[in-house]
């Protein structure tokens, strides 16, 4: 009844303009004014193709190499509304934003993946120092509410990120490649140990972190790697 009648008092907007709203949730408007990633796309990294007429097929890059993940896939472009959201909650330390971005994401697994097909949820890790820097993971946030959107277990303590690197924004392609390696280690590797992993992150750009902490993982044990990050930073 209180949560009712606050509701009154201060109904639910939009976390990015503001416009009302599901509780939780964007509105409609900022929804419809990002694009969601489909098909055709790679099946193995997830990148999508400019031309909307072909199938899925593997990209330049997944026929010259193996990824170390099973597949990775994203909810949307790195852009407009969904970069400004991500901007807010990561730089500008709205963590509140965490419930509406992890239920974007909720809601593409539900619709793309089978929820069944995973053990356990892990968050790509941030270094202790850039942790105290920052005051939170943003990764971490969005994975916490989405295992409790799905109700699913996440470990937050065996990922570990031992170095502390240069900001990966800094840098590009073989340079972010670089400076991950050997950026991060499994503290109990038994805990990884044939598990179905759902890594998340909150935006893949060359997928340099995401294939290092796969790498780890996948040294640890765990029987497979299914990376998903909020956005994807594409050329379109």
């Amino acid at each position: 009844m209180l949560k009712a009648f606050l509701a009154l008092l201060l109904p639910p907007v939009c976390p990015v303009c503001s416009e009302a709203a599901q509780e939780g949730r964007f509105c409609k408007k900022c929804i419809n004014g990002i694009r969601m990633i489909k098909s055709p796309m790679c099946p193995s990294c997830g990148t999508p193709f400019i031309s909307r007429e072909c199938e899925d097929h593997l990209c330049a890059i997944c026929i010259k190499k193996k990824m170390p993940f099973s597949m990775a896939r994203s909810v949307g472009i790195y852009e407009g509304i969904l970069m400004e959201a991500i901007h807010r909650f990561k730089y500008n330390g709205k963590t509140s934003m965490a419930k509406p971005l992890a239920g974007m994401m909720a809601d593409a697994l539900e619709t793309r993946l089978d929820k069944s097909g995973f053990d356990l949820i892990v968050a790509v890790p941030l270094h202790r120092a850039r942790l105290r820097e920052r005051g939170f993971n943003q990764s971490l946030l969005m994975a916490k509410e989405l295992a409790r959107i799905c109700n699913m277990p996440v470990d937050y303590l065996n990922l570990k990120r031992t170095c502390a690197t240069e900001p990966q924004v800094n840098l590009k392609g073989k340079e972010r490649l670089k400076n991950v390696r050997n950026a991060f280690s499994a503290a109990d590797k038994g805990v990884f140990k044939g598990k179905r992993i759902l890594l998340i992150d909150d935006v893949y750009t060359t997928g340099a972190t995401i294939m290092e902490c796969s790498r780890v993982l996948k040294r640890a044990g765990a029987e497979s790697i299914f990376v998903f990050t909020l956005a994807r930073v594409v050329n379109l």
